[in-house]
């Protein structure tokens, strides 16, 4: 009887384990020491990107600090699943905040901390699109300008989505939610209007800066390993899809935001000081068609009339995010 090699996976594979690679090479998440840090028990909807972002990233933040890690969460979709009054399922210390004051009270955890003497114990401040990019955006801006000692985790959903998926201003242009519904000559989100926060943290020179997306775990845990090797303000914007929000099925969460990123609609980066340290480049380049036709908060730009004048935009957007940071090798025009 001839003997068959079992093959399992490969080990470049996007598999979260990897629990056939050395220790030293595996993710935290394949770690059995990993602190589970969002536990079992909280209520997010099946395939949320923001549970998978903050688990990851959190997880990753506890391993890089030894665990010793405070973390203060903004009032959202985060807070509002993983704590439900009296239970919770955070298992590091963590503070509940107003929706706007996020980057305040790490920042004031942060100068405690350092009036006690415990340069070992780090923070983490995080929160939603919502609670960054409009409420809370001025308490970030003032903790960036006096350069605090805090990682600021952005997960972006591109909506209000605890409260019934309201525009915010990370909401791209011709997306469908409750404010700006599909009706009208330009139906959806109005194209122009909005924030790009990670090019506004960089524009305030911060120590560091990046970009992430949740389909590239080892990505997202270096990033967050980088951040934490460095003293000072620093920023983290993680691209989380939301099945409800978008329309999407909970088990495509991790393809589209692998598609977001092969489109060039959210372009994976670095910076420090101001400057592009790193670009993670498009493997192989798809239309935005290919991105947008699984969501149904974009379903109106293809039904009952191909809308060819917004999808020309929103490629337009790629585009030009693609010629803005290198996207795509200018000799090949394929990424690494």
């Amino acid at each position: 009887m001839t003997a068959s090699i079992v093959k399992f996976y490969q080990t470049g594979t996007h598999t979260v384990g990897n629990r056939l690679l050395d220790p030293s090479q595996r993710s935290v998440q394949a770690d059995m020491r990993r602190t589970n840090s969002l536990n079992s028990g909280h209520r997010a909807c099946q395939g949320c990107g923001e549970a998978l972002g903050a688990r990851y990233a959190i997880d990753a933040a506890m391993m890089a600090t030894d665990n010793q890690l405070i973390a203060a969460n903004a009032t959202g979709c985060l807070e509002v699943f993983s704590t439900p009054y009296p239970e919770t399922s955070w298992q590091i210390p963590w503070i509940h905040s107003l929706f706007g004051n996020t980057a305040a009270v790490a920042t004031g955890i942060a100068a405690a901390l350092r009036v006690k003497g415990r340069q070992d114990v780090r923070v983490v401040a995080q929160g939603g699109d919502g609670g960054t990019t409009d409420i809370g955006f001025g308490c970030l801006s003032g903790m960036f300008e006096r350069n605090d000692d805090v990682l600021y985790i952005c997960y972006d959903n591109e909506a209000y989505m605890n409260t019934g998926v309201q525009r915010s201003s990370a909401t791209p242009g011709a997306a469908r939610t409750a404010t700006t519904p599909a009706v009208g000559t330009e139906p959806g989100n109005v194209f122009g209007q909005g924030k790009n926060l990670p090019l506004i943290a960089m524009a305030h020179e911060i120590p560091y800066v990046a970009t992430a997306i949740v389909s590239e775990l080892r990505d997202l845990e270096a990033k967050v390993k980088r951040a934490m090797e460095i003293r000072g303000a620093r920023y983290i914007h993680v691209f989380v899809p939301c099945p409800l929000g978008w329309g999407t099925n909970s088990w495509d969460t991790i393809r589209i935001a692998r598609l977001a990123k092969e489109t060039g609609i959210f372009p994976v980066i670095e910076a420090e000081h101001g400057e592009l340290t790193g670009v993670s480049k498009i493997r192989r380049q798809l239309p935005v068609e290919d991105y947008l036709k699984p969501q149904k908060r974009f379903a109106h730009l293809f039904a009952p009339v191909l809308n060819t004048a917004a999808i020309d935009r929103i490629q337009a957007l790629a585009d030009r995010n693609i010629r803005r940071f290198g996207l795509i090798d200018a000799t090949t025009g394929m990424g690494d």
